[in-house]
């Protein structure tokens, strides 16, 4: 028999955040998250708690923990798009009656605060990490992406839940080449554009700047709820002494700031032997591989261009000016390949901007929905 109970205890807690070795525990894609991050992630410092409130739960089977699940209410969500609630944070074994009863605890959750519909997985909204692997399960997630057991997507759909939207992630290879390519489809035309890096002496005014633009970008795309400021600082604070100022530019037209884009290291190729433990001796492989083995990989996180320029020729070549910029950046720095997510399914243009600068569509993360009974 499965009993769920919602965490309570900082015991209960750290049965949460330790459940995931369990599940990947012979998976070799798998990489462990940072115990000491993932407890600050959960700590009330995140900002995600001055407009939602949230629930854990943990499902019990003889005795033994074998899955975990989150509910939570966000105010700024619910003001765009109504009484929907999410659940996220989803890991179970593969039991059909294990996921039942984690989606029936967290349903009856949101129920009892007036919600009408249920979506996720969001860890714990849309703008940190969100999404379920449907498809890529034998590479390693790229930095602030989930993984997942292939038997996921079938337990969701037994129980009633269906696609409400996929979200894709694309992968270009390092290539001068690809390069050469994006400089052709840039015209001299774009000599009023100018970019340039960030300034991380000024890093608070500059987040405001990226963020702002990101705002107005992504306003009008499914399931959007902007940055708030302490969203923004958050994210800064975090990623401000591992993200080089070149690996974030600005572009501007005319002297007006247009748009931008933010690519991270890929820490997870450091992080993946490190059994989310830095201590005692976590730390000292950490600090050695960033002075000495950066990532070969790199993931774009962020980027945007301001709706007025969208739907011009300037929107795109806008993009193509700042990935062109990066892939040069990357390529100094012996970066191998670029991951390029996520991008909504239905965002066509983004996907045959990615798809003709070689990138290939290598996974595909999924946001699920059901409606709540009345």
């Amino acid at each position: 028999m499965v009993k769920v109970k919602q965490v309570e205890t900082g015991r209960e807690l750290r049965l949460f955040l330790e459940l995931p070795k369990r599940i990947y525990k012979d998976d070799p894609a798998w990489v462990p998250p940072l115990l000491w991050e993932r407890r600050h992630f959960f700590s009330r410092k995140n900002p995600f708690f001055n407009y939602g409130e949230a629930a854990l739960f943990l499902a019990y089977q003889d005795g033994e923990v074998v899955g975990r699940i989150s509910a939570q209410v966000n105010q700024l969500h619910l003001a765009r798009y109504g009484p929907e609630g999410h659940f996220g944070f989803l890991e179970a074994i593969e039991d059909e009656g294990v996921f039942r009863a984690l989606f029936s605890a967290a349903q009856e959750w949101l129920a009892a605060r007036g919600m009408k519909k249920l979506l996720g997985p969001f860890n714990f909204s849309i703008n940190q990490e969100c999404g379920l692997l449907v498809k890529g399960f034998k590479t390693p997630p790229p930095f602030l992406m989930g993984h997942a057991r292939p038997y996921y997507d079938p337990l969701l759909k037994s129980i009633g839940l269906k696609k409400a939207r996929d979200l894709y992630a694309y992968l270009m290879e390092r290539s001068p080449q690809t390069i050469a390519q994006v400089e052709k489809l840039i015209p001299r035309s774009t000599s009023k554009v100018k970019t340039r890096t960030i300034d991380k002496k000024r890093l608070a005014e500059e987040l405001a700047l990226i963020f702002g633009i990101f705002n107005d970008a992504w306003s009008e795309n499914w399931g959007f709820i902007p940055f708030t400021r302490e969203d923004y600082a958050f994210f800064g604070e975090s990623l401000k002494y591992l993200i080089p100022e070149e690996y974030v530019r600005i572009a501007e037209v005319e002297g007006e700031p247009a748009a931008f884009i933010v690519v991270l290291p890929d820490f997870n190729e450091m992080l993946a032997d490190l059994d989310g433990r830095l201590f005692p001796w976590g730390i000292w492989k950490l600090l050695y591989r960033l002075k000495f083995r950066p990532p070969r990989k790199a993931r774009v996180v962020l980027m945007g261009v301001l709706r007025k320029h969208q739907r011009k020729l300037l929107g795109p070549l806008l993009i193509l000016r700042l990935i062109k910029e990066i892939k040069e950046t990357l390529l100094a720095r012996g970066v191998e390949t670029l991951d390029i997510s996520w991008i909504l399914e239905d965002n066509y243009r983004m996907c045959r901007l990615a798809e003709g600068l070689g990138a290939r569509l290598y996974k595909v993360y999924r946001i699920y929905e059901k409606e709540l009974p009345s």
